[in-house]
This record gives structure tokens, C-alpha cells and sequence, in this order.
């Protein structure tokens, strides 16, 4: 969601946010990859990411999303959602 307030980082304070959420960003993801297999994390991180902004681009941005983005983003968070719920059973 910085990345375009960044303004192909000639903005110091957008930038700088963006900087560092991508290091905070990883480095929770290295301590979560400690406790969840490592497929079940980056798929979990990746969907829910991909919708995060999908609906964060809508509120903020005003991006519309048609129905078959939503329907979509739906199907990605129910994917996640399974594969979280059977992680045990593999």
C-alpha cells in the first residue's frame, strides 16, 4: 500500500514507512516460520496478503473490484482457511 505513496521512492516519508514494513514484515515471518511448516505459512502470507490489499486498494485507493475479483478473493480466503484447518492432517 506504500509502494505507490512512495512515488517510485522520491517521497522520504512513505519510503521510509516502506522500508520499514518490509523488514518488520519479514522478520515476523521468520519467527512464525519457527512454529508453522513453512508451505502452510507462505500460503497463508501469500492469499491473505493478495486480499489485504485488494480491499485496502478499494478503501483507500477507490480501485474497484468486479464480481469476479471478489469472487476471487472469496475462493482465496476460503483455500487459506482450509489448509490452515486440515494443516495437521497431512
Amino acid at each position: 500500500m506504500l509502494l505507490p505513496a512512495s512515488q517510485s521512492f522520491t517521497k522520504i516519508i512513505p519510503t521510509t514507512l516502506l522500508t520499514l514494513s518490509y523488514i518488520l514484515s519479514f522478520y515476523l515471518l521468520s519467527l512464525i516460520a519457527e512454529k508453522i511448516p513453512l508451505p502452510i505459512l507462505y500460503a497463508s502470507w501469500a492469499g491473505l496478503g493478495v486480499c489485504l490489499v485488494a480491499v485496502l486498494n478499494y478503501l483507500f485507493y477507490k480501485q474497484t473490484l468486479s464480481w469476479q475479483a471478489v469472487i476471487g478473493l472469496v475462493l482465496i480466503i476460503v483455500g487459506v482457511s482450509l489448509v490452515n484447518i486440515f494443516k495437521g492432517e497431512l
